[in-house]
């Protein structure tokens, strides 16, 4: 590096000392700083790594004790202590935890959301570093050449399955990216050769494929800054992913909390002899960059600034409390600075609401020809997951997609689901429109990490980031036969995880329409298209056109009733109305199409008119969302009610595989007929 640039890099790690040692010995101790994380040990390797991200398009992933890189990064001290004193001036507005950072770029590097969780920071610097080979190599944007992306994290936290799912996307694919490792020997407590065989991770992969291995001393100045030169320059040039450990001593505890009685005093003798600090004083007056007195005047400069800081941040207001159920979802005139194309400031189109008379289709053929168009309209719009590529999915969705649009448009990806979503969402925040299709809905488990991360991206960022994404999963029973595995439906798990929108069709026509509305969106949306509607006659509709929307949150209605109201979505919404036909007029029915946002309106109205309601859904009834629904009936149409609100779904079993007994546990329309009849009896 530069002198300037030492300089620099020597301003950044005493304001971040003295930030720490104010938290520690002031702030918390009198309550005011909840949650403190000392980075004392970890500066040097972080600053030195700032100052060189120096591409207006980098990015870094970051965790809870990377606070000197967000300072690099451009954070003001005033910032930096408005989030741990929870201020109306931090980063996330008193949303979350002070040192789970976020940074819009400020002329350099962007702060990707960083996640409580440790190792889910990995995937998503993957997907951003896929972004910047996509944008610059596929679309030609000239601006993001040389870009490059860097994970930061733990030793621990290469235990995680994040990052062994980085890593090998990464190495597959050559994209841009730098696992930085700060190794500090212990996880909390526990040592780093548990969470590590042998205790160092570049060790380990010295022989991985197409992966450069550097390992040195984060708390030496010389080795730091040529270790990172090297690494940087390496990913820029695209030769290979970079695995960089740097072991660095961690002279604080892992947080205010921690006395670290698991350490011996000569371990902390040692770490304490380790601090970057005088090895970096000393360094700089070798190189004469800075002589005794000039250091001395930077320490006292950076005190006054520090202090000034704290006095600012301390003197900020509290943060309001009236919005506080704000920002959980787009909303009108108050778009994100980062993620997805309206942060870019690209409109997507508004589509039709009127369908046309198309000819009748599958349903998987719907879904097919409405990705195909939206490729095909939008450049930004990648499809991707486990045999989507050549062989075009395992339910047929993506046939013939990657021989028209080629396999940076239309790929697969490795076995592994918290990949998927995680790269996903990395996608996003650099502005594509990424389309991941999970094979079935028990399949997601290892990514529900990934997926709760990215729901509430928006909110605890306070509108900073958003990560529109669009998450495809076939769910519930098939033609052929169900089991316990490929046969979860499960959206009540999704309605209670925060920031997600969710579709749910019954037929081509609303399928095409809903995904079409999701692709446009500037919201993560799970599709849900159920197996048993994909190629049967049931969920065959007339093809809408290729710029049909149908809106979230209008129910349809099926069927006009006078005497009973039923609400349904996905497959039920057929037995119902096959159930239906010997009542005459009497019965109503509502699909609901979209369970968040669902029509509330719509079924109060219905209810209203009818004085009777069943609840039919194929997810298991405990807390099925059709609890959910009942429950607002039971408060806003109590009045109107002339029979109990009835609900049938599958008892709190698995989905059996054996097709009598799945169609013991399955609502049949014998079962929705008997069900019927009891509330017309009542």
């Amino acid at each position: 590096m530069t002198a300037a640039e030492w300089r620099k890099t020597a301003r950044i790690i005493l304001t971040s000392r003295l930030m720490d040692i104010i938290e520690e010995t002031e702030l918390a101790p009198k309550g005011k700083v909840l949650y403190q994380f000392s980075a004392r040990g970890h500066e040097l390797a972080q600053a030195v790594l700032s100052v060189q991200l120096n591409h207006k398009h980098d990015a870094a992933a970051v965790y809870y004790r990377s606070r000197p890189f967000v300072l690099g990064a451009g954070m003001t001290a005033e910032e930096g202590f408005a989030g741990p004193l929870a201020k109306i001036g931090s980063r996330n507005g008193g949303r979350d935890i002070g040192v789970v950072h976020n940074l819009v770029s400020r002329g350099g590097v962007t702060v990707l959301p960083a996640s409580g969780d440790v190792g889910a920071q990995y995937t998503p610097a993957t997907g951003w570093a896929q972004a910047v080979a996509y944008r610059s190599e596929i679309m030609g944007d000239a601006e993001w050449r040389g870009a490059c992306a860097v994970a930061m994290g733990g030793d621990a936290s290469c235990a995680s399955n994040g990052f062994w799912s980085a890593l090998t996307i990464a190495a597959t694919q050559n994209y841009p990216i730098i696992f930085f490792i700060e190794d500090n020997n212990f996880g909390i407590s526990v040592r780093g050769n548990f969470q590590t065989p042998g205790g160092n991770i570049a060790k380990n992969l010295a022989n991985f494929s197409d992966l450069l291995v550097l390992d040195g001393d984060g708390a030496d100045p010389a080795e730091a800054d040529a270790l990172i030169s090297q690494a940087v320059d390496h990913v820029r040039r695209r030769v290979s992913p970079v695995l960089l450990r740097l072991a660095v001593p961690r002279i604080c505890g892992h947080s205010g909390a921690d006395n670290q009685s698991y350490k011996s005093s000569e371990e902390r003798a040692v770490e304490t002899e380790r601090d970057p600090i005088p090895r970096l004083k000393a360094f700089l007056i070798k190189k004469k960059i800075l002589n005794t007195k000039q250091w001395n005047d930077l320490e006292l400069d950076v005190d006054r600034e520090v202090r000034t800081a704290l006095e600012s941040a301390l003197a900020q207001a509290e943060p309001p409390t009236e919005n506080i159920r704000e920002f959980l979802f787009a909303s009108d005139g108050k778009t994100q600075k980062a993620g997805g194309m309206a942060a870019e400031g690209i409109a997507h189109k508004i589509g039709d609401t009127i369908p046309e008379a198309g000819s009748r289709m599958n349903l998987v053929d719907a879904v097919r020809r409405t990705l195909e168009t939206e490729i095909d309209a939008n450049n930004r719009v990648l499809v991707f997951g486990e045999d989507v590529g050549v062989k075009g999915g395992v339910h047929g969705a993506t046939i013939g997609l990657q021989s028209k649009f080629g396999k940076n448009r239309v790929f697969d990806t490795s076995l592994s689901e918290e990949g998927i979503i995680g790269r996903s969402i990395g996608m996003a925040y650099a502005g594509l429109v990424p389309v991941p299709e999970i094979q079935f809905r028990k399949y997601l488990d290892p990514a529900m990490e990934q997926i709760n991360d990215c729901g509430t991206i928006r909110w605890r960022t306070n509108n900073e980031f958003a990560a529109p994404v669009v998450v495809r999963i076939p769910v519930g029973h098939s033609k052929r036969t169900g089991d316990p595995w490929h046969s979860v439906s499960g959206e009540a798990i999704f309605a209670h995880t925060q920031g997600w929108r969710i579709a749910m069709p019954s037929n081509a026509a609303d399928a095409a329409g809903l995904l079409r509305t999701a692709l446009r969106s500037n919201d993560p949306v799970f599709f849900l298209e159920h197996r048993n509607l994909l190629d049967t006659a049931a969920g065959r509709a007339p093809y809408p056109g290729d710029n049909y929307v149908v809106p979230f949150g209008k129910a349809a209605l099926v069927q006009e009733g006078t005497q009973v109201t039923v609400v349904a979505w996905g497959e039920m919404v057929h037995r119902v109305k096959e159930a239906s036909q010997k009542f005459g007029n009497t019965v109503e029915i509502l699909d609901l199409r979209t369970i968040c946002p669902w029509d509330k309106e719509a079924v109060l109205r219905s209810v209203r008119k009818t004085n009777r309601c069943l609840i039919a859904h194929e997810d298991a009834i405990t807390a099925g969302f059709g609890a959910e629904i009942a429950a607002v009936l039971a408060k806003e149409c109590f009045e109107f009610l002339d029979a109990p609100i009835e609900r049938i779904a599958v008892p709190d079993v698995p989905i059996p595989y054996n097709l009598k007994q799945m169609d013991a546990v399955i609502p049949t329309v014998p079962d929705i007929s008997e069900a019927l009849q009891k509330l017309l009896d009542f």
